[in-house]
């Protein structure tokens, strides 16, 4: 079983409850907590982790599409990050901190289409061809026509993307690639139970901290430091809900409408309304995207991934939490040394947010040289990140290196 089929299965069952004398410590920053003492589940702002935010517009047939970054660094390489699906590019906020104190680089998050706060004509195509051409406007937009090396890092169906983004050509700069656990043939497999596994999770919540502990408890985000950040960015208020006044003035509304039908005789629908706008009073925050309803588009993301990944002819980069198998082409492919991989035990499907310090950004500070394959990201290696050995272990020539692919 994949770690994502995993994540997917854990997120059913109910809460596993503490041991007794547990610290239920974090990863990032430790928590310690004391006998009785209760968890903080509230939100934190995305200033605490990225220096600065921007709505990057980005001109196409139907007018105008804005696209929302978050940003850290004002020199080295990009690193392009595209979150998971549901997800948004707050997803990264802790990872960010972690591998901004390591590495002089720029970090720049994008909110994908329909996720987070990235506003669109068409929110409806969410095809890869459409996010991956996404991501190569935004890259023009921000930096024209002579952009800085970037390397592009996504997570689960951001990875996917990342993927089809590369090896359509649509960063000129781009001089690395790597995929944070995703593989076509466990993602494909997955995909049979993904709706079942949509239909489990709650539809509506009291407030954001009742999110965040959900988050939590069910295993999506194993670390809370990163929750309290990343949630922020996947749930939103009910539309129609500015205040419980203002939800209490509706509902008895609906009431008063109904009690203007013939005696004995009750509308369905306003009975349904009436409902719906109950548990918004009672719920008032809800997911910003609809997963399910994004089904048609499952297939294309990940069909095929393998093998465009392979055929990019950049240096590659796969990390997983667990991998019970890889698929023949990129089994054989880590065999002859087209890509490096590393598995990551005891993470769950979110990677980055589960152990962002400890293992993603030292494998990424480390790997980062021959990732690049050039002189520019040893260049910027802060002099005073003192905290990892930078020096990479020996690896076997990249196929670009030799110019096969």
């Amino acid at each position: 079983m994949s770690a994502l089929e995993k994540s997917m299965h854990l997120g059913r069952l109910p809460s596993r409850p503490p041991l007794p004398g547990s610290g239920g410590s974090q990863s990032g920053a430790k928590m310690r907590m004391g006998p009785g003492r209760k968890r903080d589940f509230s939100p934190v702002p995305w200033g605490q982790y990225f220096e600065s935010m921007e709505d990057v517009e980005v001109e196409n047939e139907t007018g105008k599409d804005t696209f929302r970054v978050y940003k850290s660094g004002s020199e080295g390489p990009v690193l392009l990050l595209l979150h998971g699906g549901g997800h948004s590019a707050l997803s990264w906020a802790v990872f960010t901190a972690a591998i901004i104190s390591r590495v002089q680089c720029r970090i720049v998050a994008l909110d994908l289409r329909s996720h987070g706060e990235t506003k669109v004509k068409n929110p409806e195509d969410l095809s890869a061809e459409t996010m991956a051409k996404d991501v190569g406007n935004v890259v023009e937009a921000m930096y024209g026509d002579l952009p800085p090396p970037i390397m592009l890092i996504g997570h689960s169906m951001g990875g996917a993307i990342a993927v089809h983004t590369a090896s359509s050509n649509l960063v000129p700069s781009l001089l690395g690639l790597c995929m944070i656990d995703v593989v076509e043939g466990t993602a494909m497999d997955a995909l049979n139970s993904m709706q079942n596994f949509l239909r489990g999770r709650p539809k509506t919540f009291k407030s954001l901290e009742n999110a965040i502990e959900w988050s939590v408890k069910s295993g999506q985000i194993r670390n809370l430091e990163s929750a309290r950040v990343s949630m922020v960015g996947q749930v939103k208020q009910c539309e129609g809900i500015t205040s419980p006044e203002g939800s209490k003035s509706i509902v008895e509304g609906i009431i008063e409408e109904e009690e203007e039908d013939e005696e004995g005789s009750e509308s369905i629908s306003k009975r349904k309304k009436e409902d719906d706008m109950e548990t918004k009073k009672d719920h008032p925050y809800t997911w910003r995207i609809e997963l399910a309803k994004t089904e048609k588009y499952w297939d294309g993301w990940f069909r095929g991934l393998s093998n465009l990944f392979l055929s990019c002819p950049i240096p590659k980069l796969l990390l997983l939490a667990g991998v019970d198998r890889l698929d023949k082409d990129l089994t054989i492919g880590q065999m002859q040394g087209k890509f490096q991989m590393q598995v990551l035990p005891q993470c769950g499907h979110a990677v980055h947010e589960d152990a962002p310090d400890k293992r993603v950004s030292w494998l990424l500070v480390t790997c980062c040289p021959p990732l690049l394959n050039i002189e520019l990201c040893c260049k910027y290696v802060a002099p005073e990140a003192t905290v990892m050995p930078l020096s990479p272990p020996p690896r076997p020539a990249w196929p670009c290196d030799t110019g096969s692919l």
